[in-house]
């Protein structure tokens, strides 16, 4: 299934210390320009199977021309892996990591599935849409099953990095502009998308704080608990970044836009995980902004990463009205820090002018 099946589903078309005595009162330092040369481009890509060799080649080389440097490939296809390698690009296989629906697994572990403060398991009553079946991230066995995972990944010659998607909580609160397609208003944190609730949960955060979370009136206000649950997806991640670094390969993620909006609507701390590098997905008209928030979004992350990582700007193409628009998210994103960005759309010639303009501009 393609990553953004929901996103289509619903309609849309439209990442040098100082003192902290030295900032107080003052300004954070934005990380200085990268030059074009030193920039580094991404693409989101569901591979076709059926391509062509050529067709792959023209492609590819177009990409490289054109200042993309590398490929998150959704799906594992030795043909387009190596192809794009032999054009100069760096291919990271790219994959779904709590939000795992196979049949196989539902079937065989239905108890490591994510439950709702309702009690309800999203392995059976799935949240939102019918993929949407989410691993608890607190069960040692999802940690392992997740590792062999990323290990066999890694394992293929081809694939220079690994790239975690849906590395989170269900969505506690959707992104206002799905509240109309759902017929729902989300000024609370409602049951029946509170994830996890589930026995292990409950046990671990009694041992943890000595606190039973079924007995607190209004769990989704309670600070220990949420901060709980940003922990748990944060270990899980950084034991996977363990055991990418034991390969020698990079770690990278794609994540909510700001550091903000992903702990309070999916429980994402992705400030404090250990990776290579960031692609915040700034999807500006899923939270019904215009482009200028592209650089608040950049500015906000870049700010709150103190230079841990780069972060690279995650642009939904859909998302803009013109070519002209996709050269002004660029331009924003670069000139409040973004190392460069990551597209996810039709990458044609024109978003490749797009971006070469953005750029040198």
């Amino acid at each position: 299934m393609n990553k953004r099946t929901f996103l289509k589903q619903v309609g849309l078309t439209a990442f040098a210390a100082v003192e902290s005595s030295q900032l107080i009162n003052a300004k954070p330092v934005l990380p200085p320009q990268k030059s074009a040369k030193t920039l580094k481009n991404w693409v989101w890509i569901n591979p076709d199977h059926k391509e062509s060799a050529e067709v792959l080649t023209e492609r590819y080389k177009k990409y490289k021309a054109h200042g993309i440097t590398g490929i998150f490939f959704e799906a594992d296809d030795e043909k387009h892996f190596t192809i794009a390698k032999k054009q100069g690009l760096t291919t990271h296989r790219w994959i779904w990591t709590l939000n795992r629906g196979e049949e196989s697994l539902l079937k065989a572990h239905p108890e490591w599935y994510a439950i709702n403060r309702k009690g309800e398991s999203c392995a059976d009553k799935p949240p939102y849409v019918g993929y949407y079946r989410w691993l608890c991230p607190s069960r040692p066995e999802v940690c392992d099953y997740l590792e062999n995972v990323v290990k066999t990944e890694l394992s293929k010659p081809y694939v220079d990095g690994i790239h975690l998607d849906y590395v989170r909580y269900c969505d506690v609160i959707l992104a206002v502009n799905l509240w109309q397609v759902y017929g729902i208003k989300q000024n609370q944190e409602l049951p029946e998308y509170d994830f996890c609730y589930c026995k292990v949960c409950q046990q671990k955060f009694k041992e943890e704080k000595g606190i039973d979370i079924t007995k607190v009136e209004n769990p989704d206000q309670n600070l220990s608990w949420r901060k709980f649950r940003y922990n748990n997806v944060t270990r899980l991640v950084n034991h996977l970044a363990e055991t990418t670094k034991s390969f020698k390969k990079p770690i990278s993620a794609a994540v909510f836009p700001t550091p903000e909006v992903a702990k309070r609507i999916v429980r994402q701390d992705w400030v404090n995980w250990n990776l290579n590098l960031v692609c915040p997905m700034i999807y500006h008209k899923f939270y019904k902004e215009d482009v200028s928030w592209i650089g608040d979004a950049v500015e906000e992350g870049v700010k709150a990463l103190h230079g841990k990582f780069p972060l690279y700007a995650g642009l939904y193409l859909p998302d803009f009205d013109s070519n002209d628009e996709i050269t002004q998210g660029i331009k924003l994103a670069l000139k409040n820090g973004a190392a460069g960005v990551s597209l996810f759309g039709n990458v044609n010639d024109d978003v490749l002018k797009a971006l070469v303009k953005g750029v040198n501009s």
